[in-house]
């Protein structure tokens, strides 16, 4: 019996696929299941550059662990982190596919932190404004997703309406960020200090 489960273990492993550099799209969880998907470049004729998009599927096999090599959960994984990724050549044929992860290995947290002041939150669009409410140079603009853990100043979860304009937050956020006025950006956790 075990001779067939090793036999199984070297075939699924003999079927897998690296992805190096991969960037997390967007992390999603149904009970006790995550779907992480992640974009990553394959190099294809002509040195040209290639984009897969690929939905892994995390279960209770999967090796979760941060750049030091340490275990982390599935809590832990954000949009816009850089991972190493290890997944099976069998997928869905689905748009994007889907296969089972192996190893998810976070190559970098990937973030910024901002202390500022709320000056306008908008939860009708899911905007967190903070900066000088009278000059707009000051603002950044941050996108509150799904994923987006906002905590009070007792680490309790509130919602991005429980946030009131003159708060002091914390916001980590996504390190790249547009042009515009103000500039925008997908903040992963808030916390009011």
């Amino acid at each position: 019996m075990d001779d067939m489960v090793t036999e199984q273990r070297r075939r699924d492993r003999d079927n897998v696929i690296t992805a190096e550099n991969a960037f997390i799209e967007s992390v999603n969880t149904d009970n006790r299941t995550g779907y992480i998907t992640i974009s990553y470049g394959i190099m294809g004729d002509f040195c040209m550059m290639h984009v897969q998009v690929v939905t892994l599927v995390v279960g209770n096999d999967t090796i979760l662990l941060d750049q030091f090599g340490q275990p982390i959960s599935l809590g832990d994984l954000r949009e816009g982190m850089m991972v190493y990724a290890e997944f099976s050549s069998a997928m869905t044929r689905s748009i994007p596919p889907q296969a089972r992860a192996f190893r998810i290995i976070v190559l970098d947290n990937n973030f910024s932190v901002t202390e500022d002041r709320v000056a306008y939150v908008d939860s009708v669009n899911n905007f967190l404004y903070t900066g000088n409410p009278n000059d707009i140079n000051t603002q950044m603009r941050f996108v509150i997703t799904d994923a987006t853990i906002i905590k009070d100043r007792r680490g309790r979860l509130i919602r991005l309406r429980d946030l009131r304009p003159g708060d002091f937050v914390r916001v980590e956020h996504a390190v790249f960020q547009t042009a515009s006025i103000p500039p925008q950006t997908t903040a992963f956790n808030v916390r009011v200090l």
